[in-house]
């Protein structure tokens, strides 16, 4: 299967595609920015089900340290994947005009700079145009960038409709390349995102919005992953996958 990247891949819906891309045969690099125990028990329990995995610290948003992320996925072999899953909301829920600048400019930075430096160097990687074999991307946008997520993260809605249009135009770029470039835009999933950002009500609150009538789990939002990224989906590319329960 090869090497697979996942960016922050130590939390939540990271670590669920970093357990089911290693049972299903991947070479897992389990990237994280902080909680180094986080991913160690990651590569941990996928070692413990016969998996491959390594841990490799890098802040998605410093170029030297994606660089450094990559040379450490490129000396484990071929890479084949990469899923640009690192992204944070500010922890700051409001109205757009109450949000601070230096929030604003670090979801901006890790949500849309990181994706870009790191399919960067996965694109280098993988692409013929450089020699490579070919590979599939998958980002993790949200169905926040849909609905704009007013009185909460209007912000982090904006970065994630940025990824969605990076999706579908490098998809163009490098679709006689080998490689396809694809993103899920997951819905209320039931991880600690919700309690980092002082609402740990908001899962119960929102469930009844939905249509299936309850949250998410990562485990599902990491199937369409998975999916995007096999060669069961070979036709697919510049295209956003809603994993939302209808919402």
């Amino acid at each position: 299967m090869g090497v697979l990247v996942v960016t922050g891949g130590s939390r939540g819906i990271g670590a669920a595609v970093c357990r089911l891309a290693a049972a299903r045969g991947y070479d897992v690099v389990v990237n994280f920015a902080t909680g180094r125990d986080d991913a160690d028990q990651v590569v941990a329990s996928i070692e413990a089900a016969g998996g491959r995995a390594v841990a490799v610290g890098a802040d998605v948003t410093d170029e030297a340290d994606v660089t450094r992320l990559f040379e450490a996925a490129r000396e484990r072999g071929p890479l084949a994947g990469l899923v640009n899953n690192a992204g944070i909301t500010g922890n700051t829920p409001g109205r757009l005009d109450e949000q601070r600048l230096d929030v604003v400019r670090r979801v901006f930075d890790v949500n849309v700079t990181g994706v870009f430096l790191c399919t960067r160097a996965a694109v280098r990687l993988m692409s013929t145009r450089y020699g490579g074999a070919g590979g599939s991307i998958v980002n993790v946008s949200s169905t926040a960038a849909q609905r704009g997520s007013p009185g909460e993260w209007v912000h982090y809605a904006a970065s994630k409709a940025a990824v969605e249009t990076m999706t579908f135009g490098l998809a163009q770029e490098v679709g006689t390349e080998g490689i396809r470039v694809n993103a899920v835009a997951p819905g209320l999933v039931d991880t600690e995102l919700h309690a980092n950002a002082g609402m740990p009500d908001r899962l119960h609150r929102l469930a009844p919005q939905i249509p299936m009538g309850r949250a998410g789990q990562p485990d599902e939002i990491a199937e369409g992953v998975i999916w995007l990224l096999s060669a069961a989906a070979s036709f697919v590319t510049g295209s956003v996958l809603p994993i939302s329960g209808g919402r």
